[in-house]
C-alpha cells in the first residue's frame, strides 16, 4: 500500500546559509514531524473548542507555543 504524500513535502527547506537541505532521509523526517505536529494541534483544538474556550483566543495559544521556542542547543 502506497504512503501518502505529506502536504508538507513541498516545502523547501534552507540551511542557514540559505543552502538547501538535500538530504532525503531529513526531508522525510521532517514532514513526518510537521505531520504529527499538526495532528496533535488539531487534537488539542478540537477539545479545547469543545469545552467551550473561544477559538481564536486558542489559535493564539497554539501560535504563541511555536513562537515562544527558546532555540535549541543553546547552554
Amino acid at each position: 500500500m502506497a504512503e501518502t504524500p505529506s502536504k508538507f513535502a513541498s516545502i523547501r527547506w534552507r540551511q542557514p546559509d540559505g543552502a538547501p537541505v538535500a538530504c532525503v532521509e531529513k526531508l522525510k523526517v521532517l514532514s513526518e514531524n510537521l505531520d504529527e505536529i499538526e495532528e496533535l494541534c488539531r487534537e488539542a483544538f478540537a477539545d479545547a473548542v469543545l469545552m467551550g474556550c473561544d477559538e481564536k483566543q486558542v489559535r493564539e495559544v497554539l501560535s504563541s507555543l511555536v513562537r515562544d521556542l527558546p532555540p535549541p542547543f543553546k547552554d
